[in-house]
């Protein structure tokens, strides 16, 4: 069991109180819950209780997590999905599930668990069953995966890393102004995880895709995307669609990895919120 921090606590406590239709927000790596907080305010907006928790030890602030990497170390893909399994266990109603990268696989993760009403996966990591590995996301990944010592630590990205993973489709000014606000190291343990997930038959980057109690899905992948390339997001969509669940895809043209904290993240942010409020119970 994690340790759920008090001002994790304090939001459960907060939405519970609210009354209203809860919706998660999980991020993915090299990124912080603040990377949500203005998506948080578009859904508070339109009715629903938003809460970001963090990973287990996710650092406040981008300032702390660069101060303090160590902290990142070590954690799994089933350990990281287990902490929101739990804190999705405190919440009075059953929440929406919005996650980005490897927060798309955990959303999925959660879902095929069923604990949620709806869920969007946005730039969604790979999990066991998903065959492409295109070039562009093999040299994203190899940060991590090309030291196999690396795969208890935490990993920081240089700048130059972050413009070809992340923000390949912005221009230069943005893609340093997106690096200095949102970049922190990242643990390497779930690239690692998600690299063999084909051929671990015990993988913990597994998904439930044929929970009939999976919930609307909604797949959605940058058309630019290096780190989750399209071949990746439809593969995930193709495998999805066989459930017995509604389940859509949706390109936003010309974006990035960074879709989700970028210029234009409320596009994807409004996309995403158009199909919690077709399904999620209110």
């Amino acid at each position: 069991m994690s340790v759920i921090p008090q001002h994790t606590l304090d939001e459960i406590a907060e939405v519970n109180a609210s009354g209203l239709t809860p919706v998660v927000f999980i991020h993915g790596l090299w990124l912080l819950p603040s990377s949500w907080d203005r998506w948080a305010e578009v859904f508070k907006a339109a009715g629903y209780a938003p809460i970001t928790p963090g990973w287990p030890d996710d650092p406040e602030t981008v300032e702390e997590a660069n101060a303090h990497p160590e902290v990142f170390a070590g954690k799994t893909v089933g350990q990281v999905a287990d902490h929101y399994a739990e804190i999705i266990g405190k919440l009075d109603k059953q929440p929406a599930i919005v996650g980005h990268s490897f927060g798309g696989l955990l959303a999925q993760i959660l879902a095929g668990r069923g604990l949620s009403n709806v869920t969007v996966a946005i730039d969604a990591a790979p999990f066991q069953g998903v065959l492409p590995l295109p070039i562009s996301a093999l040299r994203s990944a190899s940060v991590a995966l090309g030291n196999p010592a690396n795969i208890n630590k935490a990993i920081p990205l240089t700048y130059d890393q972050f413009r070809y993973a992340f923000a390949n489709a912005v221009d230069e000014d943005e893609a340093h102004q997106l690096y200095e606000e949102f970049a922190v190291p990242a643990p390497a343990k779930p690239l690692f995880q998600a690299a063999v997930a084909n051929f671990n038959p015990w993988s913990e980057v597994k998904v439930d895709h044929d929970n009939a109690y999976r919930g609307p899905l909604l797949v959605i992948g940058g058309e630019k995307d290096h780190t989750v390339p399209t071949a990746i997001t439809e593969a995930n969509y193709k495998i999805q669609q066989k459930n017995s669940g509604v389940t859509e895809y949706a390109e936003i043209p010309g974006r990035g990895h960074s879709l989700t904290i970028d210029s234009g993240w409320l596009e994807v942010a409004n996309t995403s919120l158009a199909f919690v409020q077709r399904f999620a119970e209110r």
